[in-house]
């Protein structure tokens, strides 16, 4: 079985930290072949990629769109989609990343407001100039109150400062999952569910509830992810295997934001092959 793809990684254009070239040189040096593109809830990242792929390497243009669905007790739950291989034009999509990245800049500078008046030395400026060409995410305000020397390291400003019940937070409105499943299904796109079990997605994502969103368009499990124990992975899998649906393997890739090494967890090149014929889209490169 040939293992050359990752299906799952972040540049600046998001909330990791290399650049598209530094981002094809790591992948190149991981010795991998195709590459999906998978910032959050963005397309920025795309026509840098089709302009710069190597000779050889593959891009799959796609996203991590965010979204939320009701646990057991009616509390809604972040639960991350991956998007492969759909129109960026399609009327719905461009609405919806409009209303997101409208929000996001809201939010991104309540939090750094809040945290200001609590008396944390960062500015907004700062916070603008590290998150570049993306908008602003809570990993760019940890990044700041870690250059501040306020916090040791991004997942200390996650667990201290920016997490959910943190009175720093200001939330942010996300699509459904079955809205976002349909929103890509829509656009001719491969909708794919990220890292099931990781975080507060384990106790919502239950087989009944993969089962349940079939019908909506899921086509796919992320089950090789570095957040996944061997429990969790054979627990995925024959979950997939019962309802038909495809497995990849990802590193979740964010540069120097996460010790994540890239092409360290992969997808078969004949999943991979699988994702590119059902896509209304063609991948980059070849």
């Amino acid at each position: 079985m040939s293992l050359t793809a990752d299906l799952h990684t972040h540049t600046e254009y998001s909330d990791g930290t290399d650049s598209i070239a530094e981002w094809f040189a790591a992948a190149r040096a991981a010795g991998l072949t195709t590459i999906a593109l998978t910032d959050h809830d963005t397309d920025g990242g795309w026509d840098e990629a089709r302009a710069l792929v190597p000779a050889g390497m593959r891009v799959i243009p796609g996203t991590e769109f965010s979204t939320k669905h009701p646990g057991p007790d009616g509390e809604l739950v972040s639960v991350h989609l991956l998007g492969y291989l759909f129109d960026r034009d399609d009327p719905a999509v461009v609405a919806e990343w409009t209303r997101m990245r409208d929000e996001r800049a809201g939010r991104g500078g309540r939090i750094v407001e809040l945290l200001v008046d609590g008396g944390y030395p960062i500015s907004l400026e700062r916070v603008q100039e590290i998150a570049g060409p993306s908008s602003i995410g809570r990993p760019h305000i940890a990044r700041a109150l870690m250059e501040a020397g306020a916090v040791g390291s991004v997942g200390e400003a996650f667990d201290d400062l920016l997490h959910d019940g943190s009175p720093y937070y200001a939330a942010l409105r996300s699509t459904s999952l079955i809205e976002g499943l349909e929103l890509i299904t829509g656009a001719g796109g491969v909708p794919v569910i990220a890292h099931p079990r990781a975080r507060a997605a384990a106790a919502v994502l239950t087989p009944e509830v993969f089962a349940s969103l079939v019908p909506h368009g899921l086509r796919g499990i992320e089950v090789d992810h570095p957040d996944h124990d061997d429990d969790a992975r054979a627990e995925l899998r024959g979950i997939a295997a019962d309802l038909d649906l495809l497995t990849t393997g990802s590193s979740d890739y964010h540069g120097a934001n996460k010790t994540l090494r890239i092409g360290q967890e992969r997808t078969p090149d004949a999943v991979v092959e699988q994702i590119i014929a059902l896509g209304r889209t063609e991948p980059f490169g070849g």
